[in-house]
């Protein structure tokens, strides 16, 4: 077997030699590892004897490549001209003191661009109290100074988002809306002028993402940041600052940390063994109030935790956990506001969860979970259901009635009515036995319903009362709206609404919608719209074409092996009433992301001055039929083509040429799984 593995950052000569002893000692077949580490002494006992030329130093950069790095992260980091007049006078103070350490510069560039009032002088004394001698090339202790300095620069709120970040592992993603409803089921985000929490959590979040605390790694097609990155080294300073004010306790995973002399407020634990079963003994957990779990677990010592304090109960991902936890330890925890099961093997929610009366957010995604208990309808601060599984798409079943007395829909309309606190309600199934479907009149704060699963049928009592639903709660405010529905004519029904919603920011009609309706157009707060590529033709952008705030339009289609013929025929046609190739018309003001995920996408042409902030074209598919008009885009920076299975010589030519169109401002990226 031949192998290429890169070890990155190795702390001792021990570790390498643990994992040096679980590799192949003869190497006949040129396999090649690469380690990275801070530590000199580690990189030479990565090396064979004898062989120095294999230990290769990082350089740090040169004057030119620090003066670019520094102007690059100031700029990206300015809010107003203000900072731009600072910058010029403290960028050479910033360097002498960095020593050509990207993490440094990017660090103290940050740190300035976020504060354009302060003049030049006060940066002098900064640089003057943390380097009094100048500095050459930057030590650990260095660098540790200069994150110390913008660590305790932070105003209050900032600090304790900063803290709460070494709850997570080394190198892992996370998750913006994970960590936002995290934060406020602590208490350390909250409402604030005229701000959800949500929006009070993100403008924290983009504080750190300016300061270059955090990086970000993914966007939602809105725009948003999804989930990001903290630098090894940053991540290492918080961990240790949050270890000092006895913020977050973390036992196991990268880091060495004291046990804790206090007792333990909020816990971390994160493994990769049963080697770290045992991590907790001699710890006093009576005091913990928040609880996550990474890693390969085993057991947790629930019998340690005092139930009725804890409000933050992360497992997402742990194997371990069984029913009997849920009945014996978790339905007690009676103080509990944040309960994610996500990615569990849990597969039944017990009756006993409706003694979690404080209860905000309950995250059962991705589990095997098909029902609620009918008890959910009774915790009356539930804010947020995530349920289901996207991909393959399975939905969470609401509570039902089991009565068969005619006023069934009545009593589930009654008994829903503690449900008025749900805000988000998301991955649910709706079929013809639904006997909740009445009750979503009550989620008059709903701002969110993804309906991942539909089966009902036109003649149904069911649908009308789906469709009264929705056009109720479109005028209490609902502001996203997600239906997969899989073959009724439910989402082709939506563009006989009297009046269009006033609120919606996204909207998402997945299936076999013939035309898209036509109050669309005057959604002048949407900015997220998925269409089903059915309705994928030139009056579909006309439709579209003048709304003000659309960020990103997506036509999507997923459609099942033995329907594959019948979409090709729709798309065929919606070719030929288009006059043979798709047209992008003029407009489209703020559209910055264009996608297409479809067995086949047919023609596209953009016409003069379509789309003139667009920055990039997404496609996956299995035939194509080729891309035209891309050079009248201005502002394009990226075309990706995703190319499933084995595709068609005129695909492959078509995929080639365009190609073609790369440039230095322009990358045309193509995958191909085959």
């Amino acid at each position: 077997m031949k192998y290429l593995l890169l070890i990155d950052d190795i702390w001792s000569a021990k570790t390498w030699g643990d994992i040096r002893n679980c590799l192949p000692v003869e190497n006949k077949k040129r396999s090649r590892i690469i380690v990275t580490s801070r530590f000199q002494a580690v990189g030479a006992a990565c090396s064979p004897v004898g062989a120095t030329n294999l230990l290769h130093t990082v350089n740090f950069l040169n004057a030119a490549e620090s003066k670019n790095l520094v102007k690059q992260s100031v700029h990206e980091s300015k809010s107003s001209k203000e900072s731009e007049k600072v910058q010029d006078k403290v960028l050479e103070e910033i360097l002498k003191i960095c020593g050509g350490l990207p993490l440094a510069i990017v660090s103290m560039a940050g740190h300035v661009a976020c504060n354009p009032s302060k003049p030049s002088d006060h940066w002098h004394n900064v640089c003057r109290s943390l380097f009094p001698e100048s500095v050459t090339a930057l030590s650990l202790d260095g660098v540790t100074r200069i994150l110390d300095f913008c660590y305790n620069d932070l105003p209050g709120d900032l600090k304790t988002c900063a803290l709460y970040l070494s709850m997570f592992p080394k190198g892992s993603k996370i998750s913006m809306k994970r960590l936002t409803r995290r934060l406020t089921a602590e208490g350390f985000v909250s409402e604030k002028q005229g701000l959800t929490e949500e929006e009070v959590a993100e403008t924290y979040f983009n504080q750190l993402m300016r300061r270059k605390l955090i990086r970000p790694v993914e966007h939602n097609s809105n725009g948003k940041v999804k989930t990001f990155l903290v630098h090894d080294m940053v991540l290492e300073y918080i961990v240790s600052k949050s270890s000092e004010e006895n913020f977050i306790t973390v036992v196991g995973g990268h880091w060495m940390m004291p046990p804790p002399s206090n007792k333990v407020r909020r816990l971390s634990m994160q493994s990769s063994g049963s080697k770290h079963e045992n991590m907790t003994k001699n710890i006093n957990l009576s005091q913990v109030r928040s609880v996550t779990v990474f890693g390969s677990l085993k057991q947790l010592p629930f019998h340690s935790f005092n139930n009725g304090i804890i409000q933050v109960l992360d497992l997402e991902g742990w194997k371990g956990l069984k029913e009997k936890h849920l009945k014996n330890h978790i339905c007690k925890m009676l103080m509990l506001k944040y309960l994610s099961l996500r990615r569990t093997e849990i597969a039944k929610i017990p009756k006993k969860i409706v003694k979690l009366e404080y209860l905000e957010t309950l995250d059962i995604r991705e589990t095997h979970v098909e029902e609620l208990p009918k008890s959910v309808e009774k915790l009356k601060r539930i804010s947020s259901i995530l349920g289901g599984n996207k991909n393959p798409r399975k939905g969470l079943r609401l509570p039902q009635e089991k009565i068969k007395e005619p006023k069934k829909s009545t009593l589930a309309q009654k008994n829903m009515e503690g449900m008025k606190a749900l805000r988000v309600l998301s991955g649910i199934e709706i079929d013809r036995e639904s006997t909740a479907v009445n009750g979503l009149h009550q989620m008059i704060g709903l701002k969110k319903l993804a309906i991942y699963k539909l089966r009902i049928k036109k003649g149904d009592k069911i649908f009308t009362q789906l469709h009264s639903a929705i056009t109720y709660l479109f005028s209490c405010g609902l502001q996203t709206l997600a239906i997969n529905d899989e073959g009724s004519y439910f989402i082709n029904s939506l563009d006989s609404m009297s009046a269009p919603p006033r609120y919606l920011i996204a909207l998402e009609l997945s299936g076999m919608l013939e035309k898209p309706p036509t109050w669309i157009s005057k959604l002048h707060t949407l900015s997220k719209l998925t269409l089903s590529l059915t309705v994928l033709r030139t009056d579909t952008f006309k439709l579209l074409q003048d709304l003000p705030s659309l960020f990103s339009l997506t036509f999507s289609l997923s459609a099942a092996k033995q329907k594959q013929d019948k979409i090709k025929d729709i798309l065929e046609k919606n070719k030929s009433d288009s006059g043979g190739e798709i047209i992008v018309p003029a407009g489209f003001p703020s559209l910055k992301l264009l996608r297409f995920f479809a067995p086949l996408v047919p023609k596209l042409g953009f016409g003069d001055n379509a789309m003139p902030e667009l920055e990039m074209i997404q496609l996956q598919f299995e035939a194509f039929e080729g891309l035209f008009g891309i050079d009248t885009l201005e502002n394009l920076r990226e075309v990706h083509l995703r190319v499933n299975g084995l595709v068609s010589e005129i695909t492959r030519f078509l995929v080639k040429d365009l190609k073609n169109y790369t440039t230095d401002k322009l990358k045309v990226i193509v995958d191909v799984n085959a």
